[in-house]
């Protein structure tokens, strides 16, 4: 009737063989994860800088740069000095979006120091994205 299978199946033979590459865990891809969002911030928040220099965002650049580099293990950002053209309500939009893609990924690997900064940014960018909030002085 059947013939019998003579070779082994393809699917038992690669559960039992050695990975040739590196695998990470779940919190490892997070933090890479949560790091990339974090620095994208950054260099939005280093435009702004440049357009409507305040404290607040002095202050927010280098919390986030710290928590970047704690994420990255020590290694600090890179960071560019931004040419001072653009939209700042479009990179307050910007900054807004990325900060929420922060607060996501915090929250899912439980960083609640990350969670609060996310938010906080969020807050600040979403009063900045309102031009009657938004002036030269912001």
């Amino acid at each position: 009737m059947y013939e019998p299978i003579r070779s082994k199946s393809v699917h038992s033979t690669m559960a039992g063989a050695p990975c040739d590459f590196p695998h990470r865990s779940r919190e490892e891809e997070l933090d890479i994860q949560l790091a990339g969002h974090l620095a994208a911030l950054l260099a939005v928040t280093d435009e702004l800088r440049s357009l409507t220099p305040s404290a607040d965002l002095d202050t927010a650049a280098e919390r986030l740069a710290a928590q970047v580099a704690r994420l990255r293990g020590g290694r600090t950002p890179l960071r560019a000095t931004p040419a001072a053209a653009g939209d700042p309500a479009a990179l307050h939009r910007r900054a807004h979006t990325l900060a929420g893609r922060a607060l996501v990924v915090a929250a899912s690997r439980a960083d609640t120091a990350v969670a609060i900064l996310a938010a906080e940014r969020m807050d600040a960018h979403a009063t900045g994205t309102d031009p009657k909030t938004l002036s030269p002085a912001h």
